[in-house]
């Protein structure tokens, strides 16, 4: 079975796309886009506060390749951060998946992860259910004290905080369990 190394940005588009319309997961009337932005922060100013912005960050599964030496590894401990508002009719969703360096190259290069269908849909799964609770003021179905696959304490190997671009922006996953 090969994993997944490759960042697929239409993977996340097509499954927001299809959970939205097929799965009628926000069925609220309003129009949801899904964006990328590969600089944003998990902090939230007070301007943005006021004009609605929200943010959730997501501790997810995905496989990595090394672009200088083609090694692969998997992690449990990917974030993947989402900003989101809804104005009027209009809701924004703004993603960013942090990267992972090679432990063989220590390069300081950091390499975008690659996911498999299933924790994509997991992932949004999750977002939606947030935007529900903050945009709608639905309770939050999946409320389960956790943000994160990363509870299912599948951890093979210890995480490594230096060859991880969340750590060192000081907001990964590592501290939930």
């Amino acid at each position: 079975m090969s994993r997944c190394t490759d960042w697929v940005p239409s993977l996340w588009m097509d499954t927001f796309e299809e959970l939205l319309n097929e799965d009628n997961e926000l069925d609220y009337g309003d129009q949801w886009t899904l964006n990328f932005n590969y600089d944003q922060t998990d902090k939230v100013t007070k301007e943005e506060r006021k004009r609605g912005w929200k943010v959730y960050s997501h501790c997810a599964h995905a496989n990595f390749q090394c672009g200088s030496c083609s090694k692969t590894w998997p992690s449990a401990r990917v974030v993947v951060l989402f900003r989101y508002r809804l104005r009027g009719e209009r809701g924004t969703v703004i993603m960013r998946p942090f990267g992972q360096a090679c432990r063989s190259c220590q390069d300081d290069e950091f390499y975008l992860p690659g996911f498999a269908q299933k924790e994509v849909e997991h992932a949004l799964h999750r977002l939606f259910s947030k935007v529900r609770k903050n945009c709608y003021n639905d309770e939050d179905d999946h409320d389960d004290k956790g943000s994160s696959t990363c509870s299912t304490k599948k951890h093979t190997k210890p995480h490594e905080a230096s060859l991880c671009q969340a750590c060192k922006m000081g907001i990964c996953c590592q501290d939930e369990d």
